[in-house]
C-alpha cells in the first residue's frame, strides 16, 4: 500500500511522533492505522529504556491545591535540560501529575521506593501503577512512557509530598 503525507499527518496527529517514524510504522503495519500505532508504541517503549539510563538533573518543582484547600502536592518532575523543562508539554505533565497526586494519594512513587513493610502490592499504593484520572485506558507509566517517546529526554518522578488538611 503507498503512504500517503494525509495518512502521516494524522498519524502524526494522533500520536506525536516524528514524520519518519509514521512514515516506517504505516509502512510496517501496510497502511492499518491502529496496527501503525502499536509498533510506534512497542518503538516507543523500546526508546524510553535506552533513555532511561540517561541523567535528569533538570526539571520543574510543580505545586497544586485542590479547590478549597483542604489538599495540597508538592512535586519534583525532572528531565535532562532546561528546555525541555520550560515547554508546555512538560509543565502539563507535571500539573497532571500533582493532580493525580492530591487526587489518588499514593504513597510512594514504585516498587523500589516502597516507604512502609505493609504497603499494599495491588498497584493502588504507587503512584506509577495508577490509573490515570483523566484517561483510566492508561497508567501513570504509559503517561510519562508516552511523554519520553514524544519529548524525547529521560523523565523521572524524582519525589513528591501531599499534604491533606487534619492528617499527618
Amino acid at each position: 500500500m503507498v503512504v500517503t503525507t494525509e495518512v502521516i499527518r494524522d498519524l502524526r496527529a494522533k500520536t506525536g511522533a516524528g514524520v519518519m517514524d509514521c512514515k516506517k510504522a504505516l509502512e510496517e503495519s501496510d497502511g492499518d492505522m491502529n496496527r501503525a500505532i502499536s509498533v510506534l508504541k512497542e518503538w516507543g517503549i523500546s526508546a524510553v529504556q535506552k533513555k532511561s539510563s540517561r541523567s535528569a538533573n533538570e526539571g520543574v518543582v510543580e505545586t497544586y491545591v485542590h479547590a478549597g484547600g483542604r489538599i495540597g502536592v508538592i512535586l519534583e518532575l525532572n528531565c535532562e535540560t532546561d528546555f525541555v523543562a520550560r515547554t508546555p508539554e512538560f509543565l502539563s505533565l507535571a500539573h497532571d501529575l500533582a493532580l493525580q497526586i492530591a487526587s489518588m494519594d499514593p504513597k510512594s512513587i514504585d516498587d523500589e521506593d516502597s516507604r512502609d513493610d505493609t504497603e499494599d502490592f495491588d498497584g493502588e499504593t504507587r503512584l506509577m501503577h495508577q490509573v490515570f484520572v483523566k484517561d483510566p485506558s492508561q497508567t501513570i507509566s504509559d503517561l510519562i512512557t508516552e511523554a519520553v517517546s514524544r519529548i524525547g529526554e529521560n523523565i523521572v518522578v524524582r519525589r513528591f509530598t501531599r499534604y491533606e488538611l487534619g492528617k499527618s
